[in-house]
C-alpha cells in the first residue's frame, strides 16, 4: 500500500494506492483512493516488463469513454517516476495529464499530519482496533445449503492506520485444517456521507471485493452489500461489536430473502496482543 501526501499553491492532496498480485493471471491489480470521498476508483490491471510497469482501465471523463494508462518507470535505488495518460481513440494516441517524480526519503522518515481541530470523531471509529491481535475464526462449510458443519482457524491480525486513522488496513493470516488463508480489509471513511466502506481481498484472488457500506452506532458497526454466493444474489451483512480495549468480535451473515432471515457463515473473536495503539500518531 502506498500513501501519498502532496501540497501545492491551491490544494492539499491525500491519496493511496493498493497493489494486489493475482497469482493466477500473474498480473497486478492497482486501486487508487482519494481521501476527499474514500471511494475506490476502478481497478487498473497490468504488469512489469523490462523495467517498466503499465496498467490500464476504462473510465468515463466529462461524459466521454476513455482508456486510462498509468506507467511506472525510471527505477533506481532512490528514484522512480509515475505518469498518467488518457486516450479517447482506443490507445492509438495518448495525452499525459499527471507526472510524478519520487525520491526516496531517509530510512525511518515518516511525516505525520496532525489531526485537524474539530475533526468528527466518526472518522476514527476504528481507532480502538489499531495494533496486533490473536484471532479465532469459525467458517461455515457450504453456506446456504442447510449445513451445520464449521471449520475453525487460528491466526493473527495487524491493523495499521492510514491518513491519520481516517482509513486503515487490517492484514489477517490464519491456519487450519483446510489451509492457510490470508486476507486483508481496507476500511475507508467517506467524509461526504459520513459512512465507512469495507473492502476485502484474499491472497488467492488479488482483487478487491464489492465494498460493504455502513456505520457505527452505539458501539456497534453494521455493513451491507449484495453479491453472488454460489450463483444466487445474496444480501451480505458484516457486523463489528462487543469490542473493548482488549477484545473484539466480527460476524458475517447471508440472507436470500432481503434480510428477513439470516444465516451466519463467519464468526471471528479477537484478543489484543500487547498495549493498544492510541490514534494513529
Amino acid at each position: 500500500i502506498e500513501q501519498v501526501e502532496a501540497d501545492g499553491p491551491n490544494a492539499h492532496l491525500e491519496n493511496m494506492g493498493l497493489m494486489l498480485y493475482n497469482r493466477k493471471s500473474h498480473q497486478w491489480n492497482v486501486t487508487f483512493v482519494n481521501s476527499s470521498d474514500g471511494i475506490p476508483e476502478p481497478s487498473m490491471l497490468g504488469e512489469f516488463k523490462s523495467g517498466r510497469g503499465e496498467f490500464f482501465d476504462n473510465e468515463t471523463y466529462d461524459g466521454r469513454a476513455i482508456v486510462v494508462r498509468i506507467t511506472w518507470s525510471g527505477f533506481t535505488r532512490t528514484t522512480h517516476r509515475l505518469e498518467q495518460s488518457f486516450s479517447e481513440d482506443g490507445g492509438r494516441t495518448w495525452e499525459s495529464n499527471l507526472k510524478v517524480t519520487l525520491t526516496r526519503a531517509p530510512d525511518g522518515t515518516r511525516q505525520v499530519v496532525p489531526t485537524a481541530d474539530g475533526e468528527p470523531a466518526r472518522q476514527h471509529d476504528f481507532d480502538w482496533q489499531l495494533g496486533s491481535w490473536n484471532i479465532r475464526m469459525k467458517r461455515l462449510q457450504h453456506p446456504l445449503t442447510g449445513s451445520t458443519t464449521w471449520a475453525e482457524l487460528d491466526g493473527k491480525m495487524i491493523v495499521r492506520p492510514i491518513w491519520n486513522g481516517r482509513a486503515n488496513l487490517a492484514e489477517i493470516t490464519s491456519e487450519g485444517p483446510s489451509g492457510k488463508p490470508e486476507f486483508l480489509s481496507l476500511r475507508l471513511f467517506n467524509p461526504k456521507t459520513r459512512r465507512w466502506s469495507l473492502n476485502f481481498a484474499s491472497s488467492d484472488s488479488g482483487t478487491l471485493s464489492t465494498p460493504m457500506v455502513g456505520e457505527f452506532k452505539d458501539g456497534h458497526g453494521e455493513f451491507y452489500d449484495y453479491e453472488p454466493v454460489d450463483g444466487r444474489m445474496t444480501l451480505v451483512r458484516f457486523t463489528i461489536g462487543d469490542f473493548t480495549s482488549g477484545t473484539g468480535r466480527d460476524e458475517q451473515a447471508f440472507s436470500v430473502d432481503d434480510g428477513q432471515t439470516w444465516e451466519s457463515d463467519w464468526i471471528e473473536t479477537a484478543t489484543r496482543i500487547g498495549a493498544p495503539v492510541h490514534g494513529s500518531r
